[in-house]
């Protein structure tokens, strides 16, 4: 049978599929369990992009057709829509690299990125090179990471296009916009490409453009450069759909919610084997309901957004949960602010308690009427309860990085610096030790370590330094890291400071013009002494005579303990007549050196007159140590 189809398909072309699948499916009728013909039918199925019928042979041909073409197999779940079932057929032990290839990209479309980033950092490399995959394997696998772009980025259109796409993905936004106008002019440059072709590449580009032009507010650019876009021509479904939508956000001049949403709308649904990451999915379910709120359907835009949160299992905290949890509160108060919306809202707070998005929605409501106590007092209550609690899911809500960058916002607003010191020190703690991923959120911890710097307290001092060294083993480049730990550790553990920290950071502007550091930064300060100074005489200020006590003699030493109460001078002394020294004293005891009193010191105080007698001096200097208390907050 093989020799029979070898002949059939020697007749035909290589690249006319249909009439190698038209040769194959001769061969089956004769012999239903031939693996070569099987193996050509499901391959020929593959070319014509028929993945389901493809699917449908290896179901037919069973293990054995599945173990002879494995790298087919897994191509044809991945493009039917199966990305997890190509990622478990590819990733099998003994796999090929065309199939590393596909587990690769397959873990990619399945949203397992870590795992796709480590088979595309074993594709890389020399290997790469030798093969002549470094824009298959190798420079995936460095854009899938952290970077800035390099030169030969900015080579070849597809290059450029994916490092702006890693740009964008990092809110890197600006460099973005650079590489994908980079992108698109290599692409018209290239002159082995068709007009049409070069309109297919340019197409999805100028859709990645539009969307950044809107998110930077380059609004007028953003919707001339969408007009230029023929959306329906758009072969892409998931492409076709995307940039509707983003010509209904870069109008730079308000459109009729009735229409966007008919507009919105008009798209046909997307097959499995287009469809979306669920970022993209979960943006566009959220641009659906605000269209339907832009429209007044209130009443269903409430009962649905309920019905998709009591399905979650997700924390609370997820964006795509806690959006829609602030659609479904704006839905329910029927879009009402003030206290009329937050009347309608905390019914709702009663029954889901832990749903962060109705809590942050109503605190946001108390702080546009500028009822900023209560929005604390709130926010407090709820993550109070949330650590009380103490299980793993509650605590790991209670310390999300937004929540806990939320309360310390509210605690600048009321200046209390000691109170946020205390929970940035806490959130960096537990994330510290609960870290899943054995990452911290960075910017939780530099909020937290910045805040520790600015106390005086050595344990601070050293919690400081503890959280920035964590963010240099993250990071080893980290510059604020470096600066960090290097001031945490200055008067608290020197020896942990290298030379290495010290050269890491720039040179002051001082240093630059020429200034000489010290020999060593933080060795001992030098026993050379200083030149004599000569000692400044200050002037004795003129005072006014309406300052001038009626009894002032100049030259007279003023008693230092002038402003103390009377019960705390050292100088109380008893009337003559007593003889001897009181402890507490008395209507009717002297005050030595008590110069401020003015004449009623010496004279008898006048029955119902407070006058500025002993009694007054007293009243006056305890209400002016109590004024220094009222002044000084208490955190």
């Amino acid at each position: 049978m093989a020799t029979t189809l070898s002949s059939l398909l020697s007749r035909t072309h290589l690249t006319d599929h249909d009439e190698i699948l038209s040769a194959a499916n001769a061969v089956l009728k004769k012999s239903k369990g031939d693996p070569e013909a099987q193996h050509v039918k499901a391959v020929a199925l593959l070319k014509l992009d028929r993945f389901d019928d493809a699917l449908r042979v290896f179901e037919a041909g069973g293990d054995a057709l599945k173990e002879r073409a494995r790298l087919e197999f897994a191509y044809a779940l991945y493009k039917s829509g199966r990305p997890e079932e190509a990622a478990e057929v590819a990733g099998l032990d003994g796999a090929e690299r065309g199939l590393r290839h596909l587990l690769a990209q397959a873990t990619y479309r399945a949203e397992e990125f870590e795992r796709a980033r480590e088979v595309y950092g074993q594709l890389g490399g020399r290997e790469a090179q030798t093969r002549g995959e470094e824009n298959d394997s190798g420079r995936e696998g460095e854009l899938v990471q952290k970077k800035k772009p390099a030169r030969e980025d900015l080579e070849a259109f597809e290059t450029a296009y994916n490092a702006a796409c890693g740009c964008i993905a990092r809110g890197e936004l600006g460099q973005g916009e650079v590489l994908l106008r980079r992108a698109r002019d290599l692409c018209n440059a290239l002159e082995e490409l068709t007009e049409e072709e070069k309109v297919a590449e340019i197409m999805p580009i100028t859709v990645q453009l539009v969307y950044v032009l809107c998110r930077l507010g380059k609004m007028e650019e953003a919707e001339r450069l969408s007009s230029t876009i023929h959306i329906p021509d758009i072969p892409d479904l998931s492409t076709r759909h995307i940039a509707q939508v983003n010509a209904l956000c870069s109008s730079a001049e308000p459109t009729n919610p009735y229409l966007s949403q008919r507009l919105f709308s008009n798209t046909p649904k997307l097959p499995a084997s287009d469809r979306l990451f669920t970022y993209q999915s979960s943006t566009l379910r959220q641009n659906a309901y605000a269209m339907d709120l832009l429209t007044l359907k209130t009443s269903g835009v409430a009962k649905s957004t309920s019905a998709f949160l009591s399905t979650q299992t997700d924390l609370p905290t997820s964006s795509s949960i806690a959006t829609i949890s602030v659609l479904n509160a704006a839905a329910t108060a029927n879009l009402q602010t003030g206290k009329a919306g937050i009347k309608a809202m905390l019914p709702l707070l009663e029954k889901r308690p832990n749903d962060v998005g109705l809590v942050l929605t109503i605190i946001q409501l108390y702080l546009k009427d500028n009822n900023h106590g209560t929005a604390l007092t709130l926010l407090t209550t709820f993550l109070n309860r949330l650590e009380a609690s103490g299980t793993p899911a509650d605590l790991e809500i209670r310390y999300t990085p937004g929540l806990v960058g939320a309360l310390v916002s509210l605690y600048s607003l009321q200046g209390r610096s000691a109170t946020i010191r205390t929970e940035l020190a806490n959130a960096s703690a537990y994330w510290q030790e609960h870290s899943q991923s054995g990452r911290p959120p960075s910017s939780l911890l530099r909020a937290a370590g910045s805040a520790l710097l600015a106390s005086q307290d050595p344990t601070d001092l050293r919690k400081a330094g503890e959280i920035f060294e964590s963010l240099l083993e993250t990071d080893p480049a980290d510059r604020l890291a470096t600066a960090g730990l290097i001031a945490a550790y200055a008067t608290t553990a020197p020896e942990k400071i290298t030379q290495a920290h010290l050269d890491a950071l720039p040179l002051s502007p001082l240093e630059a013009a020429g200034v000489a550091r010290p020999p060593a930064a933080l060795g001992p300060v030098s026993a050379k002494r200083a030149a004599p100074q000569k000692e400044k005489q200050n002037k004795a200020k003129k005072l006014r005579k309406s300052r001038i006590p009626k009894d002032f003699e100049e030259g007279k030493k003023v008693d230092p303990e002038r402003w103390l109460p009377m019960r705390e001078r050292r100088g109380v002394v008893a009337e003559e007549k007593a003889g001897s020294r009181s402890e507490t004293p008395t209507p009717g005891s002297k005050i030595v050196g008590g110069g401020g009193g003015g004449q009623g010191a010496q004279k008898k105080k006048k029955k119902g007159k407070g006058g500025s007698g002993e009694v007054g001096a007293g009243l006056g200097g305890y209400m002016c140590g109590m004024a220094g208390v009222l002044h000084c907050r208490v955190d």
